[in-house]
């Protein structure tokens, strides 16, 4: 298929990657030009602007958006619009908040414009070798973007949620449910760090990924993280929230539902940017371990 792909950055260049290797013809924008510049060695086809972009591609159109929440998704749309037409298909594969995807989908609909909000997981490395991809919107045109899907994805690792919104609440909830497992983890290893018994972390992480009832990915990166350093004195424990947290909290008032270990798991995100302690830094490790996320908070505004 041929696909638009705008969002060149950690996430969206290693699935623009895949999807070059699965035998798709991509048409790209971002605004770093160097990005396009290394994805077009790689065979994508580099655009000017979204207004090319869009020109490039054959109707009805497949526009897939790997950019951040907010006020660049609207931007991106902002731009594509003008070009766009009845029956073209937008993927918003960024963690946008819910309530802004049923918004954008509403208002796109209104010209005929098909919007599908699809939750992404798996880290750098599962954009890169097959993520886990949870799509909301209208039926028909989650049918029509599904080998685009398949071939993103791992085996089984993607589905339809539902209306639009769906996607990207389903995602919300397990980013919520990511923070409650990394502090649980990380406060495991702080008693462990603490204890008189001068234990190996990273042979703990070894032998609980193998059999145990916690097993799984992130105790994997745990190991790899004490792997380079024990004591993990190469970061801070400053651990940054990027906003599904806070939203799953709000959904969660809103809803009625009781969530006392993602709301404490959110708080303690905040506490950690006044403290250092040996918890948050495998919070901290694991958080680059899988997404490449910067070893200190980005600044309030940012947030």
């Amino acid at each position: 298929m041929k696909i638009g792909f705008i969002g060149l950055g950690k996430m969206g260049f290693n699935m623009a990657s895949q999807l070059l290797e699965r035998g798709h013809q991509l048409v790209v924008f971002d605004l770093l030009p160097s990005a396009m510049v290394r994805i077009a060695e790689a065979g994508a086809e580099a655009a000017a602007s979204p207004a090319e972009l869009c020109g490039s591609l054959p109707t009805p159109r497949i526009i897939w958006m790997m950019v951040p929440a907010g006020e660049p998704v609207d931007s991106t749309l902002e731009m594509l619009e003008p070009s766009l037409a009845p029956g073209d298909i937008l993927i918003d594969g960024g963690n946008s908040r819910y309530l802004d995807s049923e918004e954008r989908a509403r208002r796109l609909a209104m010209k005929g414009i098909r919007f599908l909000d699809a939750g992404t997981s798996g880290g750098l490395d599962g954009a890169r070798h097959g993520a886990c991809l949870m799509v909301g919107g209208e039926k028909s045109a989650y049918e029509a973007v599904e080998p685009i899907l398949k071939d993103l994805t791992v085996e089984n690792g993607y589905g339809y949620m539902g209306p639009s919104g769906s996607g990207h609440f389903v995602k919300m909830v397990h980013n919520g449910i990511e923070y409650g497992m990394m502090q649980a983890m990380g406060e495991g290893f702080g008693l462990l760090e603490a204890s008189r018994y001068g234990l190996d972390l990273e042979d703990v992480a070894r032998v609980w990924s193998h059999g145990s009832v916690i097993r799984g990915w992130l105790m994997e990166l745990a190991c790899d993280a004490f792997s380079r350093d024990g004591s993990l004195s190469y970061l801070e424990g400053k651990v940054a929230d990027s906003g599904e947290g806070r939203w799953t909290v709000e959904s969660a008032l809103q809803h009625e539902v009781s969530i006392p270990v993602i709301a404490a798991s959110l708080f303690s995100r905040y506490r950690s940017r006044s403290d250092n302690t040996f918890s948050d830094r495998v919070v901290a490790a694991l958080r680059h371990e899988f997404g490449g996320h910067s070893f200190t908070p980005p600044p309030a505004a940012e947030l």
